[in-house]
């Protein structure tokens, strides 16, 4: 009799610990995905603010004409050397970038600014869930949820050496070692992505 009441008393211990944890449970599957659907409509580009072409550049200044110039091997762009005329001091070395047939092809329009636009190269994407708060409530209106990620789907242009270099936003954000902090609120149909800000505290609109 001793032994079956014992063994009662650990079965219900163990269900009423098993009770805890499932009342503390919180789906980190369902923030990823929550997550993931905010960044699927946010294209990482090039270029902080849209550009627009065609441009010219100080032909000296090799932080001004790197970009442009990987771009225009990577064939998105035309290069054309030229001269400026300045008022009573002469002229100096200019080059002009446009873009080409192929360029236009991977050109992302901005709608609000006609003629203006960006490379882009992929979208964001949550790799891992590395922590959240609230910790101890599972029924919370709101958690902070930070994470790594990475850029989905890169095209090949956007991998080469020659681009992560002339452009080292491009290399940071491929690396995978990216992290940021994303509140999320409840709403009837799930979780909703509230705010998403960088390690460094900048906001991803």
């Amino acid at each position: 009799m001793k032994a079956k009441w014992l063994l009662g008393l650990g079965l219900s211990g163990a269900i009423v610990l098993g009770g805890c944890r499932k009342t503390n449970y919180v789906d980190k599957a369902a923030f990823k995905s929550a997550i993931n659907r905010y960044y699927s409509t946010r294209q990482d580009c090039l270029w902080p603010s849209p550009v627009k072409f065609p441009v010219q550049v100080d032909t000296s200044s090799y932080e001004q004409t790197k970009g442009y110039d990987a771009l225009t091997d990577a064939g998105f762009l035309i290069r054309k050397a030229a001269e400026k005329k300045r008022f009573l001091i002469g002229s100096k070395q200019v080059t002009d970038y446009d873009l080409s047939e192929k360029g236009r092809s991977n050109w992302t329009a901005e709608q609000t600014q006609p003629g203006y636009g960006n490379f882009c190269f992929g979208h964001p994407e949550v790799t891992t869930i590395d922590g959240f708060t609230p910790t101890d409530v599972a029924d919370a209106a709101q958690y902070t949820v930070s994470h790594h990620y990475d850029v989905a789907s890169v095209p090949g242009w956007a991998s080469t050496v020659e681009m992560k270099t002339a452009f080292p936003k491009v290399a940071i954000d491929t690396s995978g070692q990216q992290t940021a902090i994303a509140t999320l609120v409840k709403s009837n149909g799930g979780w909703q992505v509230n705010s998403v800000t960088s390690a460094d505290g900048v906001a991803i609109p």
